[in-house]
């Protein structure tokens, strides 16, 4: 299985043995060894109902497939890496923060919602799912990692949101009155609820 590590704050490396990798398209930023590339296709996983999913929502997470021995370095637009490793377990992300996966790994997208109102701006969900190694995009900084219990729900501005992990349930929130008191009240369509146990992941800056 090819091993991902954090390079950097803000490059992910990719270690190929006779194995792959699958990256957001253009997030190659070098490489070292015999490395051979091609199109992946899209995130939304296979098939027709796929493709109609993909239609309906305007998904375009163009994914590329890494294969070889050697090394490959993906980064996009200086923004800060994180890997997470899963256990037979599942990652739900933002699908505009996901660089990589490695590993025996299924993936889906969905759609959300609107994020604004005004602007019409999507939010896809991409669900990861399986055993092996995910990194992850943040804008303005490290991510930050928020715990969530049954006691103590969460609420997020899905500009924020990264990913998920647990047992979560996640809703929408349409009182939108705390975002009018911070001034963030034009246009702002709903705010991502979270209940359950898990770990929200989101980053320190709005998209």
């Amino acid at each position: 299985m090819a091993q991902l590590f954090e390079k950097s704050k803000k490059v992910i490396e990719a270690q190929l043995a006779g194995t792959g990798v699958r990256a957001i398209s253009g997030s190659m930023v070098a490489y070292e060894g015999n490395v051979q590339f091609k199109s992946a296709g899209f995130g939304g996983g296979d098939g027709v109902l796929a493709g109609l999913k993909r239609r309906a929502t305007g998904e375009s997470l163009s994914l590329m497939e890494c294969n070889g021995h050697g090394k490959v370095y993906f980064a996009v637009n200086g923004q800060n890496v994180t890997v997470v490793d899963l256990n037979n377990e599942t990652l739900q992300v933002e699908s505009q923060q996901l660089l990589a996966f490695a590993g025996n790994l299924r993936s889906s997208v969905s759609f959300a919602g609107l994020r604004g109102a005004t602007t019409g701006a999507g939010l896809f969900t991409t669900t990861v799912t399986g055993v092996g190694q995910v990194a992850l995009l943040s804008a303005g900084g490290p991510l930050i990692h928020l715990e969530v219990s049954p006691q103590f729900p969460l609420v997020v501005d899905p500009d924020a949101f990264v990913a998920a992990r647990g047992n979560l349930n996640q809703s929408f929130v349409t009182d939108v009155s705390w975002r009018d008191a911070m001034g963030q009240g034009g246009g702002e369509a709903f705010s991502l609820r979270w209940d359950g146990q898990g770990v929200v992941l989101i980053q320190p800056a709005e998209r």
